[in-house]
């Protein structure tokens, strides 16, 4: 299986703040959250890494380049203006089979990912299978309102929806066959694209991974830190 990671943003609040270090290379518990989402596809069986980071600077691309993580880690620097952007500028490393997904600030305990996967492999009819949380740490959450089979049935509206989305999903190479054919606003972000799924009737499910914490803000950092805790002492 192969893995992407999304990691070209620019961190404008965390900047915002006075934070200068780019915010896949910020410490979380004393490792860059890049090299944690690294290790995260990792332990969930990725054997190939493919990461998107901004061409604003190198700092990111040389600590991918120079860095030994045990496995290929594919860089591809772009700058993008949107996650749905980033996603299709992965297409060449992912696009032909299942793959992992992962946004580098979604901070989450890497076996829930794997069992994740474990769960989408069960699920051979899934156009996609998104991990969700009942924990909203994130400024813009995305609902999801999932069935008990799992299945999603809306994105987005938060009247019947019990969970978010989490930064992690399971996706099929049709994600990209529907964006080839989609209007310019399915393209203007990952959750648009997600939401064309369910528009075509294709099956997407929603698995929870546990609580996670979206590092986007100064103080995020310490949520983040403090659910690390939590997990390592489990």
């Amino acid at each position: 299986m192969r893995a992407g990671i999304i990691a070209a943003g620019h961190g404008e609040r965390l900047q915002a703040a006075g934070i200068t270090t780019p915010k896949p290379l910020l410490s979380i518990g004393g490792r860059p959250l890049i090299a944690r989402a690294i290790e995260t596809a990792r332990q969930a069986g990725a054997s190939e890494i493919a990461c998107i980071v901004n061409a604003e600077t190198n700092q990111v691309r040389d600590f991918l380049a120079q860095t030994a993580f045990g496995l290929p880690v594919r860089i591809v620097q772009q700058t993008t203006t949107n996650s749905a952007e980033s996603l299709l500028a992965l297409r060449p490393h992912l696009d032909a089979d299942p793959f992992l997904l992962l946004t580098v600030d979604a901070v989450l305990a890497p076996d829930r990912v794997a069992a994740m996967v474990q769960r989408a492999h069960r699920l051979p009819n899934a156009a996609s299978v998104l991990g969700v949380t009942t924990v909203v740490e994130d400024e813009k959450p995305l609902w999801a309102d999932v069935g008990p089979d799992d299945r999603i049935r809306s994105l987005g509206s938060e009247t019947d929806a019990r969970v978010v989305t989490a930064g992690v999903y399971f996706l099929q190479p049709l994600i990209y066959s529907l964006a080839d054919a989609a209007p310019p606003h399915d393209r203007s972000a990952l959750r648009a694209l997600l939401g064309s799924l369910l528009r075509h009737g294709h099956p997407v499910y929603g698995v929870d991974v546990g609580a996670t914490v979206d590092v986007d803000r100064p103080e995020d950092i310490a949520s983040a830190e403090q659910l690390l805790g939590v997990i390592e002492a489990s």
